[in-house]
């Protein structure tokens, strides 16, 4: 199973991105459906944290207080997709965005709990 991440990049603080993670490789199309999938942030010197998660009925959790209101999770299992919107970013939102499944059906913000990795995407944010 590979995930793949992509859509960071390098802005301004107040603009806004839109995140995105395929995943393909399960050996049937539906399997994508019964993820779990989950958007991570590391920062430089700190540990990988939990930014929001979307179950397979649709189910959201935001970790980070200083996110919500801010950030938008979706998936799209026709596309076996999710996607994460960010807006009104801050410089402390700089950090690599990773994507990451399991195949439960509740959210988790641990790390450990998670089989499958993306790459991550870099978010630069600057003032």
């Amino acid at each position: 199973v590979q995930l793949q991440a992509s859509g960071g990049g390098s802005v301004q603080a107040g603009e806004s991105l839109r995140l995105s993670c395929a995943v393909s490789g399960f050996t049937s199309d539906s399997y994508f459906n019964f993820h779990t999938l989950t958007w991570f942030r590391q920062a430089p010197g700190k540990e990988r944290e939990a930014v929001s998660c979307i179950d397979p009925n649709g189910n959201t959790k935001y970790y980070l207080d200083s996110l919500k209101g801010r950030i938008t999770i979706s998936r799209d299992n026709a596309l076996s997709a999710v996607y994460l919107g960010t807006n009104s970013l801050l410089i402390e939102d700089t950090a690599v965005y990773y994507c990451a499944a399991h195949p439960y059906r509740i959210c988790s913000g641990r790390t450990q709990d998670y089989r499958y990795w993306g790459q991550g995407t870099q978010v630069t944010v600057s003032s």
